[in-house]
Protein backbone atom coordinates (compact mmCIF):
# COMPACT_ATOMS: atom_id res chain seq x y z
CA UNK A 1 0.00 0.00 0.00
CA UNK A 2 1.58 3.35 -0.80
CA UNK A 3 2.10 5.65 1.85
CA UNK A 4 -0.84 8.15 2.20
CA UNK A 5 -0.37 12.37 2.75
CA UNK A 6 1.22 12.18 6.07
CA UNK A 7 3.26 9.27 5.29
CA UNK A 8 1.95 6.47 7.47
CA UNK A 9 2.77 2.88 6.50
CA UNK A 10 1.22 -0.04 8.14
CA UNK A 11 3.35 -1.66 10.95
CA UNK A 12 6.12 0.79 10.26
CA UNK A 13 7.40 4.23 10.33
CA UNK A 14 6.17 7.23 8.42
CA UNK A 15 7.02 7.51 4.92
CA UNK A 16 7.11 11.21 5.47
CA UNK A 17 6.22 13.89 7.44
CA UNK A 18 3.64 16.10 8.42
CA UNK A 19 4.98 18.48 6.46
CA UNK A 20 6.52 21.25 8.81
CA UNK A 21 10.30 20.97 9.39
CA UNK A 22 9.60 21.12 13.51
CA UNK A 23 8.37 18.07 13.29
CA UNK A 24 11.68 16.50 11.18
CA UNK A 25 13.75 13.77 13.27
CA UNK A 26 10.78 13.51 15.57
CA UNK A 27 9.65 10.33 15.39
CA UNK A 28 5.55 11.04 16.07
CA UNK A 29 4.66 8.50 14.28
CA UNK A 30 5.24 5.69 17.19
CA UNK A 31 4.13 8.32 19.61
CA UNK A 32 0.70 9.26 17.76
CA UNK A 33 0.12 5.37 16.27
CA UNK A 34 -1.77 3.60 19.25
CA UNK A 35 -3.30 6.77 20.56
CA UNK A 36 -5.46 8.12 17.97
CA UNK A 37 -6.99 11.37 20.64
CA UNK A 38 -3.82 12.85 20.84
CA UNK A 39 -3.90 12.84 16.99
CA UNK A 40 -7.48 14.33 17.40
CA UNK A 41 -6.48 17.15 19.46
CA UNK A 42 -2.76 17.76 16.86
CA UNK A 43 -5.67 18.37 14.51
CA UNK A 44 -7.69 20.47 16.22
CA UNK A 45 -4.92 23.20 16.89
CA UNK A 46 -4.89 23.34 13.16
CA UNK A 47 -8.60 23.98 12.61
CA UNK A 48 -9.06 25.96 15.83
CA UNK A 49 -6.39 28.43 14.42
CA UNK A 50 -7.29 28.47 11.06
CA UNK A 51 -8.65 31.57 9.81
CA UNK A 52 -10.91 31.81 6.47
CA UNK A 53 -11.79 34.59 4.50
CA UNK A 54 -15.66 35.63 3.52
CA UNK A 55 -15.14 33.47 0.41
CA UNK A 56 -14.05 30.59 2.79
CA UNK A 57 -10.31 30.52 1.80
CA UNK A 58 -7.62 30.12 4.49
CA UNK A 59 -5.64 33.49 5.23
CA UNK A 60 -3.06 31.93 7.84
CA UNK A 61 -2.76 28.06 6.93
CA UNK A 62 1.28 28.08 7.67
CA UNK A 63 0.62 29.77 11.21
CA UNK A 64 -2.33 27.13 11.96
CA UNK A 65 0.48 24.44 10.64
CA UNK A 66 3.53 25.99 12.81
CA UNK A 67 1.13 25.56 15.67
CA UNK A 68 0.00 22.30 14.97
CA UNK A 69 3.84 21.23 14.55
CA UNK A 70 4.03 22.94 17.57
CA UNK A 71 1.66 20.76 19.84
CA UNK A 72 3.12 17.76 18.21
CA UNK A 73 7.18 18.78 19.36
CA UNK A 74 5.81 19.66 22.36
CA UNK A 75 3.49 16.00 22.63
CA UNK A 76 6.49 14.11 21.36
CA UNK A 77 9.28 16.34 23.19
CA UNK A 78 7.75 17.35 26.57
CA UNK A 79 8.91 20.58 25.30
CA UNK A 80 8.57 23.59 23.80
CA UNK A 81 9.99 24.31 20.16
CA UNK A 82 12.64 27.06 20.90
CA UNK A 83 11.48 30.35 20.07
CA UNK A 84 7.90 29.49 20.16
CA UNK A 85 4.82 30.39 22.04
CA UNK A 86 3.02 28.35 24.78
CA UNK A 87 0.16 26.53 23.08
CA UNK A 88 -3.50 28.91 24.73
CA UNK A 89 -5.69 26.28 26.26
CA UNK A 90 -8.13 27.50 23.06
CA UNK A 91 -5.87 26.22 20.75
CA UNK A 92 -6.31 22.91 21.85
CA UNK A 93 -10.33 22.58 22.38
CA UNK A 94 -11.89 19.67 21.22
CA UNK A 95 -15.40 21.03 19.56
Amino acid sequence: MPPGRFGGLPGGSPGGSVGHPMSEGIDYWAELRDSPSQAEVCFAVFVNVLELDAQGEPVNEKYAERRAATWLYQYCTGELPPGEAALEAWECELH
